[in-house]
């Protein structure tokens, strides 16, 4: 079946959309995008996905492309078109068309939207996460990285630096030696206490969407959660790691840089919150 988008008002073939040479998202990245997980036709934690996209879209200040409610009902659409009940909705949006110029245009623009859907198998058991290589690599972004921005070389160069190292992510390191977050994910360590920790939110790091259902979640279950930097070092003794992302779920991180963590198999706290987020989605997808 041929994909569908929705590109600026109309619906078309994948294949055949297309976007202005002078768009700002073409030009200079000048947009940003959100990526939001579907099960059983359902998109799960929408209004917190819209509401980043929001702060983004202020902070950038580019206007809203539609009222929440039409965007929401794109999205459906689009899912509802490329028969899409188990995956991803992906949006983005851009100051709009302009000529080429690096200040905002002097008139102002209407935004570009795009909202395309693609299928994807969601796990359904916590025990088929065998666990992840990562590499750590030196953290050369740019420093409002809260803002869901597209302009992700650095990230894109991070991710293919993994790739050829046979390592699924790589984990920005920044000067102080602290760990950032990953190309595409949010980090994690279970410290020498057991103590949940991870980086507190700030412009070095995306607020995830799953980093904020993780800590709703470990909190609930009575895990302690610590939010404070941590070291390449203490990340190398930890007790466990992992990773969180839209699409990654909780995904046990067992090796850096080619080291072991702990005994290279996920932990148990990793398990857990893996399946408490498995179970979010489910009852999510089902309500």
């Amino acid at each position: 079946m041929s994909r569908i988008a929705y590109v600026n008002g109309r619906y078309q073939l994948h294949g055949a959309a297309s976007v202005a040479i002078d768009d700002r998202g073409y030009q200079f990245a000048d947009g940003v995008y959100e990526v939001a997980p579907v099960q059983a036709g359902r998109i799960i934690d929408l209004k917190a996905h819209f509401d980043r996209l929001g702060n983004s879209l202020g902070t950038l200040r580019i206007e809203t492309p539609a009222p929440w409610p039409a965007l929401e009902l794109i999205c459906r659409e689009t899912l509802a078109r490329n028969r899409v009940a188990d995956g991803i909705v992906y949006m983005q949006v851009t100051r709009g068309v302009a000529p080429r110029d690096h200040g905002f245009p002097k008139t102002p623009t209407k935004p570009a939207l795009v909202v395309s859907a693609k299928p994807m198998a969601w796990p359904t058991d916590p025990a088929q996460d065998q666990g992840a290589a990562i590499v750590t690599t030196p953290d050369v972004r740019w420093g409002r990285c809260d803002i869901k921005a597209i302009g992700l070389l650095p990230n894109v160069l991070a991710k293919q630096q993994a790739r050829e190292a046979g390592a699924f992510e790589a984990w920005f390191v920044r000067a102080d030696r602290t760990i950032a977050e990953g190309a595409s994910t949010n980090a994690w360590i279970v410290d020498r206490g057991g103590r949940l920790v991870t980086r507190p939110l700030g412009p070095e790091i995306l607020p995830g969407i799953t980093r904020a259902t993780v800590l709703r979640l470990a909190r609930a279950a009575g895990l302690e959660v610590v939010e404070r930097p941590f070291g390449v070092e203490e990340l190398l003794t930890a007790h466990e790691a992992f990773l969180t992302s839209t699409t990654a779920l909780v995904r046990a991180v067992v090796a850096v840089d080619g080291k072991p963590i702990a005994n290279g198999h996920p932990g148990e706290i990793t398990r857990q919150l893996r399946g408490l987020c498995l179970a979010h989605y489910r009852d999510a997808g089902s309500a």
